[in-house]
């Protein structure tokens, strides 16, 4: 189908282009939504007309979110969460979490703002874009720990879970190196004794 763009969208193009879209795509995302007009010649001679507002509509709304981005950007938001000791989330930090973790710091963001290309189902420290207007994308950091004292180290830069495994390594290594060691005393305690009873 082909369509008149209201505003940037990403991958498609600017205010004015006209683009060929799948059906799907145009009926139930970009016309409800108001971001397009069927090209046709009744809505070419109306966008036309419109044209100037169009574009002065826009401008005045990224106005707005440049105004906004200066708030948003650069946030970091903690989520604690139950994960399992690979690091593993029982479940995943969906859309709405981070809106409400955002919202809650002051950042008067909606769902349809937050652009998450994949679920966030591990601990960590991750970039999400936040996309204020079409033309407007500021990026915050997310992170996901099982307890504040965790979220602390990984905002320092600390991988908890490599560090974790480092930490239980070493453990296993001492402990090793104890039993090998406490084996060696036994075996040195029993060779003296075997060697009296062959005399």
């Amino acid at each position: 189908m082909q369509i008149i763009l209201l505003e940037r969208i990403e991958k498609l193009g600017t205010i004015g282009d006209v683009v060929t879209v799948k059906d799907g795509y145009a009926r139930n995302y970009l016309l409800p939504n108001k971001k397009a007009l069927r090209a046709n010649d009744a809505n070419r001679k109306v966008f036309e007309a419109n044209r100037s507002k169009i574009e002065a509509d826009n401008a005045a709304r990224r106005a707005d979110a440049e105004k906004h981005s200066e708030n948003v950007e650069g946030k970091s938001v903690v989520l604690i969460r139950a994960s399992s000791n690979a690091g593993q989330l029982y479940g995943s930090v969906s859309v709405r979490d981070i809106v409400d973790a955002l919202n809650a710091d002051g950042a008067e963001v909606s769902k349809s703002m937050i652009v998450l290309e994949r679920p966030i189902k591990t601990i960590g420290v991750f970039d999400v874009k936040v996309a204020l207007h079409p033309e407007v994308a500021v990026t915050v950091k997310v992170n996901v720990a099982r307890s504040p004292d965790e979220a602390e180290q990984q905002a320092q830069g600390v991988d908890v879970i490599a560090a974790m495994f480092e930490d239980e390594a070493a453990e296993a290594a001492a402990a090793a190196g104890e039993f090998e060691a406490g084996n060696g005393e036994d075996l040195e305690a029993e060779a003296p004794a075997a060697g009296g009873d062959d005399a």
